[in-house]
């Protein structure tokens, strides 16, 4: 009898020193993994949404899989080396002249026009600001140096940020290019999700595949789309600094906002330096192409969705407050996931009720 309990503690201790060691590995691993957690996720879901455009090439390549993926990594590279080179030329060009300006003791502002002071609301106070600072800038740069120089150093954190996401984006596109090409990629996804959700694997693999698709086309697609017509719009009206305004719209597409936020003042701008016959026709314009994501949505985003658009929403927003740029698209698709598989919880709690009560 001794032995037995002997034998049985033994057992015990056995199990719970392999099992800690296992725990330990693991969280070595995660620990590891974690400052990469993002680019690699976001790889992932790239590979997800690029998966039916890598299935076409491939057979068009006849049976290629290197060529249509390196087809697939080239197309994602330009698609972020482009507007990346015009917003960074935009910011570059726009820095250089206010350095030269400085340091040639040559800083000037031209004289607002006199329609500004009827702009409503703040047309008045913007017009006086305006207009002492084209009088005197130098006194006005004195005055306000405190607020431009936390602007400043605002201003260039958030470029360093905007550059770390890119160079991420870079690396995650490569990342999805290795993985659409190794194989067993899918029949190791099935083998997770039916380890992990069971007999309904193959279902909750379907919806994650679905999930990534549409929120890759209704989110960054319809952001893409939009911020390059108004883009377009800034960049052959003359707006100045057209790439840091096209980023900004952007940006807002991406977390659900109106793109009217920054279509706004440059109609104002607009109007206060053109006749009005061109002022009008660029603002018919960029307010049409600010309103595209109304027609896009739908199209892209809404047809078909798994899961509720609020629930995708949600987890874009959260996405972006936790992980920054890249959790933007990551958080929509974790926070989808979890949606369905607790819809999936709930169904086979009701069923298994429903059995009991028969």
């Amino acid at each position: 009898m001794e032995n037995n309990n002997y034998s049985q503690a033994q057992n015990i201790m056995d199990i719970t020193i392999r099992l800690g060691l296992l725990l330990l590995i693991i969280a070595w691993c995660i620990v590891l993994l974690l400052p990469f957690a993002s680019v690699i996720v976001w790889g992932i879901i790239l590979a997800l949404a690029a998966y039916p455009l890598f299935n076409v090439l491939s057979k068009k390549f006849g049976g290629r899989s290197k060529l249509a993926a390196a087809a697939i990594v080239l197309m994602g590279l330009l698609l972020i080396a482009i507007p990346a080179w015009l917003f960074l030329d935009s910011v570059i060009a726009g820095v250089s002249t206010i350095r030269d300006s400085f340091e040639s003791n040559n800083i000037t502002l031209a004289v607002p026009n006199e329609k500004i002071a009827s702009w409503p609301l703040i047309g008045e106070k913007l017009y006086a600001f305006w207009l002492d600072a084209s009088k005197n800038i130098e006194a006005t740069l004195t005055k306000y140096s405190s607020q431009l120089i936390k602007i400043g150093n605002r201003f260039f954190e958030q470029l360093l940020g905007i550059s770390g996401s890119i160079l991420q984006m870079i690396v995650a596109t490569i990342i999805a290019g290795v993985l659409l090409l190794a194989k067993g990629t899918e029949e190791t996804s099935k083998a997770f999700f039916r380890k992990v959700a069971g007999t309904r694997g193959d279902e909750f693999l379907a919806v994650t595949q679905k999930t990534v698709n549409n929120v890759v086309k209704g989110v960054f697609g319809v952001a893409l789309i939009q911020s390059t017509l108004v883009g377009v719009g800034f960049i052959l009206a003359g707006v100045p600094y057209a790439g840091l305004w096209t980023l900004l719209v952007l940006i807002l597409a991406i977390l659900q906002m109106p793109a009217i936020l920054v279509v706004l003042p440059v109609v104002l701008y607009l109007f206060s330096e053109m006749n009005v016959g061109p002022a009008i026709l660029w603002t018919i314009y960029l307010l049409l192409a600010g309103a595209a994501d109304n027609i896009l949505k739908p199209i892209l985003l809404g047809k078909g969705a798994p899961v509720p658009m609020l629930v995708i929403f949600l987890g874009v927003l959260g996405g972006f407050i936790t992980s920054g740029f890249l959790g933007l698209f990551t958080g929509a698709i974790v926070l989808s996931i979890g949606y369905k598989l607790f819809i999936s919880w709930l169904d086979t709690a009701h069923q298994e009720k429903s059995v009991t009560k028969d």
